[in-house]
């Protein structure tokens, strides 16, 4: 893929990236002082990641824990800043550890600065890590 050029191609290259499990070239995307938040972290999950080194730490074992298949339904809407953008997406595939069917819908505010992620607040669906096989980050 050439270089992805507005914020909507490199989080559409981000998606192509987790369907294909390459966290580290997902993590690659993003500044080194990026910040990822999440605004409906349950109870023992990360509200905020500081840093490319967090965000790769957090991810590295994703695939590990969920079998993304597809994202269904990507909707991306440009702000007033040219460099955020608002996500309404689905996610869908398998919990590697109980093969159970996984379909969570996001709302995502991505800030792109010079190519890379800079500000990513993930407002995901808490209630889907109270499936057994959802505890990505060891927290239950």
């Amino acid at each position: 893929m050439p270089t992805p050029v507005t914020p909507a191609e490199l989080y559409r290259h981000g998606l192509q990236l987790l369907l294909q499990k390459d966290i580290p070239g997902w993590v690659d995307l993003w500044d080194d002082s990026g910040i990822l938040e999440f605004p409906f972290a349950p109870k023992g999950w990360p509200p905020r990641l500081e840093g490319k080194a967090a965000v790769g730490d957090y991810m590295r074992h994703y695939p590990d824990h969920v079998d993304m298949h597809d994202f269904p339904d990507v909707r991306i809407l440009q702000t007033t800043d040219p460099e955020t953008i608002v996500v309404e997406m689905r996610g869908v595939g398998r919990l590697v550890e109980t093969d159970s069917p996984f379909d969570m819908t996001y709302i995502a505010v991505v800030t792109v600065k010079d190519g890379l992620i800079t500000s990513y607040r993930d407002y995901w669906n808490p209630l889907a890590v109270s499936e057994p096989g959802a505890d990505f980050v060891g927290a239950n």
